[in-house]
């Protein structure tokens, strides 16, 4: 049975979670974006389903934004520093795979005041 958790930035659907991988759903408000983070073991593949993501990608001199639209998907290895957001005109909602490793963020900035 899929396992919804309400954040502040909107809502993550935890729809598998296996010794080998996870799945969630993940919807992101508009205006809204999590964490800038990274993971030291866990490897993600994300997939827009609907919306615009904005991916920011690396930090200070090297950070960049990658625009998504439905459709199109990218990997983001364990160690890439990166950070999930919608743009102010409308929601996203994306599907994630990774590696089953759930807990592992490291938190460099994050809107809600968070610790890692």
């Amino acid at each position: 049975m899929a396992t919804r958790t309400d954040k502040p930035w909107g809502y993550e659907l935890l729809w598998s979670h296996t010794e080998h991988y996870a799945g969630k759903i993940i919807h992101i408000d508009a205006g809204k974006r999590l964490s800038l983070q990274y993971h030291d073991d866990k490897h993600e593949s994300v997939l827009v389903t609907s919306g615009t993501l904005l991916l920011h990608l690396g930090r200070g001199d090297d950070a960049r934004v990658v625009r998504l639209e439905v459709g199109e998907s990218l990997d983001i290895p364990a160690g890439d520093v990166h950070r999930f957001a919608a743009p102010d005109d409308g929601d996203v909602e994306i599907i994630e795979v990774s590696t089953p490793h759930l807990d592992d963020v490291v938190r460099l900035e994050d809107d809600y005041n968070r610790a890692s």
